[in-house]
């Protein structure tokens, strides 16, 4: 019989447990934690839980176990579904984000420093929230932060010896140094080169068909500009105006990464990468004057396999608009200037001279909105890739600052990350104080967002110290990536695995932000919640040997939620879990593997917050 005890009764107020159906071993229970914190602050979804025992799909047929694994996780299942509620839904969110009003701090998610404008950022957030009547969140914890910066500069949660270090500093300065420590490492160079991979559309295989050899010179380009920081302007105009061959010279393959190679067709892709506009919705004779810049890009085949040069060639505007040899094209600026181009110069430089040009606002404009929107979960100008007239930016005065800021520096994008990170605004809580789109659209919080799909399983292999399988059917021949490569350094597009599909990894074919979805199926928390495949790696994993060889006692709790959640637990589910894993006939491996679970499987985990 399970027995809830003195728990079931003090917390059944926040929390819906059915617990007879689970004394019964009937197949599914369901476990509802309320929303983070609807009675309290602004009804946040932040905690909702699914434990879904029996392992089914949701079709309604068995997982894919053979009869003994079936039975072993549907064992483990019925107890997840005790200790996780216990663990998480009474101690995480009935003690932590328990509380009765959203003025005061909330432990251990916030900090209880006031905010004071730390950079020019924050004084302009700070004016408008002011001007609108916005209560900001306070700021975040050191355990939070830890956590979301290494989220946000390298796709990966931190170490527990990390977080320790981190949070034993009393340096005022050390969430400073903290960022300053992680640009330029490899994990950060993984992280941003998938980011712009996303954008520039690598991918060997339909419907870009970049192959393979030309993928990986290209994504190997794209990482060395993340590393040694290129100058933003620079990356534009190489991107804009190489011509040489897609396996030795790189930044070619953005014009062969075009699904549509016609001009107008090749106007729509620069617009969206440098201009953050769909060129496809402007009037035809708008979008034509634009193309005229790229009328003259050709594609040569060589006597090596699948390589090809792109190149200046003047007769191809000749050859599609029968424009005499001796006359000079016009072309028409987005902003609407019209300008000769001479027969004796690549059309694509004199466009990449207007739009690196300092004088044109436009240009740094889209590029500091996209990092704002990529470390912010929404842009300035939402969506990023969508910039227009009728869309105007919901703090033109930030936008236009950080624009400024990105000429000042010499185009340096790291200046621009250096700002965002160490403004307060960056640092805020994520549990808001204003429960108003308002105060969302202006930044007053720190919006939660589900992790992306490589990032999730990476963290989840660096907890486990497993590995997955990375592979593509085609081209041929047929590529595996051998074992231990992160998700996010994976250059190809195309090179996937069954995990990353369900949970939204973008096919990059358009290049827009949309492509990749953060939404959180039913399949997903399935997959998590009742799948072999996470199973395997929980119960066998050697990351996790210590947790299953150790006495559970409060050194092993406190590791645990170390390595897992980037913080230590509070004194409630220490507690908790601590009395829940002793005396109730369940072995200390399975009530360890049960507990890791439970923390994977968190909302706190599989989100940025």
């Amino acid at each position: 019989m399970w027995e809830m005890g003195r728990f079931h009764e003090s917390c059944s107020k926040n929390v819906r447990f059915p617990a007879a159906a689970a004394a019964r071993g009937t197949q599914h229970v369901m476990v509802e934690a309320p929303p983070l914190p609807e009675y309290s602050v602004n009804g946040y979804a932040m905690f909702p839980f699914l434990f879904s025992l029996g392992s089914l799909s949701p079709t309604g047929s068995r997982d894919r176990h053979d009869c003994g694994e079936f039975s072993r996780i549907q064992d483990m299942s019925l107890r997840l579904v005790y200790l996780s509620f216990a663990l998480f839904a009474f101690c995480a969110i009935a003690t932590a984000f328990g509380a009765p009003t959203g003025r005061g701090m909330i432990a251990p998610f916030e900090s209880p420093t006031e905010f004071t404008p730390a950079n020019r950022i924050d004084e302009l957030t700070a004016a408008k929230w002011k001007e609108l009547g916005i209560t900001p969140s306070p700021l975040c914890s050191d355990a939070v932060f830890i956590r979301r910066v290494y989220l946000d500069l390298t796709g990966t949660p931190p170490p527990a010896d990390a977080v320790q270090k981190f949070l034993a500093d009393n340096d005022p300065r050390k969430r400073e140094r903290l960022i300053e420590s992680l640009f330029g490492t490899d994990a950060y160079a993984d992280y941003w080169a998938m980011r712009w991979g996303d954008l520039l559309r690598i991918k060997s295989e339909f419907p870009i068909n970049l192959w393979p050899n030309a993928v990986q010179a290209y994504g190997k380009w794209v990482r060395n500009a993340v590393l040694e920081n290129m100058p933003y302007d620079r990356f534009a105009r190489q991107l804009l105006t190489a011509s040489g061959s897609n396996f030795r010279v790189p930044p070619v393959n953005f014009y062969r990464a075009a699904q549509d190679r016609s001009p107008e067709g090749l106007a729509q892709v620069v617009a969206l990468t440098f201009w953050g506009t769909r060129a496809e919705k402007w009037p035809k004779d708008r979008l034509s004057g634009l193309a005229v810049f790229f009328s003259q890009v050709g594609y040569k085949p060589t006597g090596e396999w699948k390589e090809e040069i792109v190149c200046w060639d003047p007769a191809q505007s000749l050859t599609r608009s029968g424009t005499a040899a001796n006359r000079s094209l016009v072309g028409t600026l987005p902003d609407g200037t019209r300008v000769p181009l001479p027969p004796d110069r690549d059309p694509r430089d004199v466009f990449a001279d207007w739009l690196i040009s300092p004088d044109n606002p436009y240009f740094a404009q889209v590029a500091v909105n996209r990092v704002w929107s990529w470390l912010f979960g929404r842009g300035i100008v939402h969506e990023p890739d969508d910039f227009r007239q009728d869309n105007p930016p919901a703090h033109p005065a930030l936008l236009q600052y950080l624009a400024d800021e990105l000429v000042r520096s010499k185009y340096d994008l790291r200046q621009i990350y250096r700002l965002i990170l160490n403004s307060r605004t960056y640092q805020l809580s994520a549990i808001p104080r204003d429960n108003t789109p308002q105060a969302t659209a202006q930044f007053a919080h720190y919006p939660v967002r589900r992790l992306e799909a490589e990032a999730l399983i990476d963290a989840i292999c660096v907890i486990t110290g497993t590995n997955e399988e990375y592979w593509s059917m085609i081209p041929e021949p047929y590529s595996i990536i051998p074992p231990g490569q992160r998700a996010v350094s994976l250059t190809d597009g195309s090179i996937t695995s069954s995990f990353l599909e369900l949970f939204g990894r973008p096919p990059r074919d358009s290049g827009l932000l949309t492509e990749r979805s953060p939404r959180f199926t039913a399949d997903q928390r399935l997959h998590l919640l009742n799948s072999s495949h996470i199973y395997r790696k929980l119960d066998e994993g050697p990351g996790l040997s210590w947790l299953r060889e150790s006495p559970f006692n409060e050194a092993t709790v406190r590791r645990l939620y170390l390595t897992i959640l980037s913080r230590p637990p509070t004194s409630d589910e220490l507690e908790s879990l601590l009395q829940l894993g002793s005396g109730r006939g369940i072995r200390t491996r399975e009530v360890a593997t049960d507990a890791a679970w439970s923390l994977i499987n968190s909302t706190e985990f599989l989100y940025r917050h």
